[in-house]
């Protein structure tokens, strides 16, 4: 376990000590300076080369998934194939609400009325709950998905959930992430080849045009482009 505390300064200084270099050296720099039980990547079940680079750097890392009933049945099967694949569990986080007693409290549909109360109710709050036992957690957002990622540092602090926020992949094209995939043989949500290049809820999400963000299927007709998860 970890006893040294990192200051703003020197995290920034490692994350741009890591700028332009392979996202592994971030990942053995998570498991060279925390514990086990200290940090977590957060799997969002789109592709799964953050969780292959991890496990092939530390096996036993804990690796943890947001499921929020109203998933894909595709992105399910994708968490029974890394099981499979990897000889891993995930660890499944869920929101203490059930989505009747959502229902009855805010309406039905509430993704429709009030997709911001719906991610704070559905993600948010099992995140919250993941993260508070925690020193750093990975994600794997990159600056290219989207304006609102643009400045995603590789190594920060997260203000928004007081702890250290790693994301390795933050410099990575999309075509990086692909040449990974073949190269590796990684597992791959389907929808990514039906024209959902950003996965999020079944009834939040939409197909995209050629051409498009790789974001506008999400919550399309709302001004929102996050969940609510990441800053």
């Amino acid at each position: 376990m970890s006893t040294k505390k990192w200051t703003k300064e020197e995290l920034k200084k490692v994350g741009e000590s890591l700028e332009g270099r392979p996202p592994q050296d971030a990942l053995k720099w998570v498991a060279d300076n925390f514990g086990r039980d200290e940090f977590a990547l957060a799997c969002s079940l789109g592709e799964l080369v953050l969780l292959d680079m991890l496990v092939k750097i530390k096996k036993d890392a804990r690796i943890f998934v947001i499921d929020t009933g109203l998933l894909f049945k595709e992105t399910l099967a994708l968490k029974d194939r890394a099981e499979a694949r990897y000889g891993i569990k995930l660890e499944v986080y869920s929101s203490p609400v059930s989505l009747e007693q959502m229902e009855r409290e805010h309406g039905a549909e509430l993704w429709k009325t009030d997709p911001d109360r719906c991610c704070e109710i559905r993600k948010v709050a099992p995140l919250n709950k993941v993260l508070s036992g925690l020193k750093l957690w990975i994600s794997g957002i990159r600056r290219e998905q989207a304006p609102s990622r643009a400045n995603a540092p590789i190594v920060g602090w997260d203000e928004k959930y007081g702890l250290i926020k790693v994301n390795p992949l933050a410099g990575w094209t999309n075509k990086q992430v692909w040449d990974y995939i073949s190269a590796n043989d990684v597992p791959y949500n389907e929808l990514l080849d039906k024209g959902y290049p950003s996965i999020g809820c079944e009834k939040c999400t939409q197909k995209v045009c050629p051409g498009e963000d790789q974001r506008s299927g999400r919550w399309a007709g709302f001004e929102k482009t996050e969940c609510g998860l990441h800053k």
